[in-house]
């Protein structure tokens, strides 16, 4: 999709490219780059010898992503080139969301996309479950919803293999849209939430050096990403009696911070029993209570928890309802208390 050059150096436009240029430059005038206000649509300025491909390869780190630029910007390719050096493009990218206690999928929804309806994109993107909400304080990644005019022989179908290169994601584009079937009138507008929108590196230093900050975002979650991953190690220590490493791991991640609500309560769980085990009720009552303090209404299983268990939790309990909870055992010494 290179663009060929006119004898005054200017580039092919078709009509719709001259109508976003236009709009393009009225919003950006004298920046190469700029953060809007949702903080989720970067501006470039085109420069000689640029292709939307291998602008789609320095943002994104996939040249075939110059589709989302096309749509994102209501450019066309046919009947010339389709960008002219000195055109102001929009470069969009996925957002982040720390989630506050209480929140909502329908909530985020309504919030990030005007219609509780479209919670399933953000399920979706997450690992979401029906009848489950976002975990307090994990960050969320908000598919970016891209805007699609569908074109005379666009189906649901079509839209969904050209932006995610598979179909498996048809149910979602119809209930995103609240579209029944499969056929589109020409000129429909059709919104693609694209969770994968995330910016290369490349990308990210571009838009750190026009904007003299580093795009935020992201960072949290691929902690807690890399957090749940060792989650299981954690629970097989334990279930194998392994109670000293399990207590060196569970505070190695205490440590790492930025845990989501409910890592916190899995791990202070196990830790309550490697404690127990170590003959440390002491630290087995503060992890409980630690717990408890993230989750009040959490009770273990009474059945597949031993009874010396059972017991901490309940004076975790007793202790903070008389306002004298144990001590926490500080997460960045990771065998306190083990002998």
């Amino acid at each position: 999709m290179r663009a060929r050059r006119r004898p005054d150096a200017m580039l092919l436009l078709t009509r719709g490219t001259i109508a976003c240029a236009l709009v393009a430059c009225a919003l950006c005038l004298g920046t190469s780059a700029r953060v809007r206000a949702d903080g989720t649509v970067f501006v470039h300025t085109v420069r000689p010898g640029e292709t939307l491909a291998s602008i789609a390869q320095r943002y994104y780190g996939d040249p075939r992503r110059e589709s989302v630029l096309v749509a994102e910007n209501g450019l066309t390719t046919q009947g010339g080139a389709a960008i002219v050096v000195g055109l102001r493009l929009m470069v969009p990218t996925v957002s982040y969301h720390r989630v506050v206690a209480g929140e909502t999928w329908i909530g985020l929804a309504e919030r990030f996309y005007g219609d509780a309806r479209r919670a399933v994109a953000i399920m979706d993107a997450n690992s979401g479950t029906p009848g489950t909400q976002p975990d307090a304080g994990a960050e969320l990644l908000i598919p970016y919803p891209l805007r699609h005019v569908a074109g005379q022989h666009d189906t649901v179908t079509t839209i969904a293999t050209l932006y995610f290169a598979t179909n498996d994601k048809v149910p979602l584009l119809r209930r995103f849209n609240n579209i029944r079937g499969n056929r589109l009138t020409r000129g429909q507008v059709v919104l693609v939430p694209l969770a994968d929108l995330t910016l290369s590196d490349e990308g990210r230093g571009i838009v750190g050096t026009a904007t003299g900050a580093q795009p935020q975002g992201g960072e949290v979650r691929a902690l807690q990403e890399r957090i749940e991953v060792l989650l299981p190690q954690l629970r097989e220590h334990v279930r194998s009696g392994r109670y000293t490493e399990a207590v060196s791991l569970a505070n190695r991640l205490l440590g790492m911070g930025e845990l989501t609500g409910n890592q916190v309560v899995t791990i202070q769980r196990e830790l309550t029993t490697a404690y127990v085990a170590l003959d440390r009720e002491d630290l087995a009552i503060a992890s409980a209570h630690a717990a408890l303090e993230r989750q009040p209404d959490f009770e273990p299983d009474s059945i597949r928890t031993s009874p010396r268990v059972l017991e901490a939790f309940r004076r975790a309990r007793e202790q903070a309802a008389s306002g004298h909870p144990g001590t926490t055992p500080a997460p960045h010494a990771p065998d306190a208390g083990v002998r």
